[in-house]
């Protein structure tokens, strides 16, 4: 399953938006691959999830995987634009106990 990911670099803030419906063991690797170069270049990752309306168990640890990798480097990762589906999972799973969680590109980038 392919996965299209855009990234918009905005200072130390890179912007990744998923353009794909779906987040899972099909296309992690992928995910993993296009978001790296964000992970490495900028001190802040944003991530639109605006158009992602299923993530399974390998998306869920794609994106920890993100975290720990963006923690490491003492950066922040923001998610935004979840779809109740999504959100519904991420508390079923007390991931937004781990992840900072925005309804808004806005509000997100307000925390920095």
């Amino acid at each position: 399953m392919e996965l299209d990911i855009e990234t918009a670099e905005d200072g130390k803030v890179a912007i990744v938006t998923i353009q794909s419906e779906n987040l899972d063991a099909g296309n992690v690797k992928k995910f993993q691959e296009n978001i790296q170069p964000a992970i490495d270049t900028s001190q802040c990752v944003v991530v639109d999830m605006r158009r992602l309306k299923f993530v399974d168990s390998s998306g869920l640890g794609s994106l920890l995987s993100t975290l720990r990798k963006v923690n490491t480097k003492q950066g922040q990762l923001k998610l935004f634009g979840m779809s109740k589906p999504v959100q519904a999972l991420f508390e079923l799973v007390r991931m937004h106990r781990i992840f900072a969680i925005y309804e808004s590109r806005e509000e997100a980038l307000a925390t920095l």
